[in-house]
């Protein structure tokens, strides 16, 4: 849950960075609305939690699964926006420019690296079996 959570942060925030150093909206569409960003994010959040779940499961996750996990989540987010252009707009034409400016843009490359950067942290916690941090009197030693 926590590696989640840090994707989508990293996300948004690699995403407004990139819209800051660029000076350009991420999906500079008129009359497009925010839908399809709004749809691309959850597509994407959710893919990666599947992904670091399914990868999890195993009893000796491997680092190299986060470069699936986060090539997934980048594509599917690329889908997901694509299909909510077409389906808002009505044009192919426009969903693939839309697709093509977040390639272009950089905004699919910061997807990525958020999702190679949160997937390492999720598959690192369950390598090292962290746990939740105990006060003194919660643990189990003998006295």
């Amino acid at each position: 849950m926590l590696a989640t959570i840090s994707f989508f942060a990293l996300a948004v925030f690699g995403l407004g960075a990139v819209s800051i150093a660029t000076d350009t909206d991420i999906i500079a569409v008129p009359d497009l609305g925010q839908t399809p960003g709004v749809v691309g994010m959850i597509a994407a959040v959710v893919s990666f939690a599947l992904m670091l779940w399914s990868t999890l499961r195993r009893p000796h996750p491997s680092y190299v699964a986060t470069i699936a996990i986060a090539l997934v989540a980048g594509l599917v987010h690329l889908i997901a926006v694509w299909v909510a252009v077409l389906v808002g707009a009505g044009s192919i034409v426009l969903a693939t420019a839309v697709a093509g400016g977040l390639v272009r843009g950089g905004a699919s490359a910061v997807l990525v690296l958020a999702g190679l950067i949160a997937g390492w942290g999720g598959i690192a916690l369950r390598r090292t079996r962290a746990e939740h941090p105990r006060w003194p009197w919660e643990r189990d030693e003998e006295e």
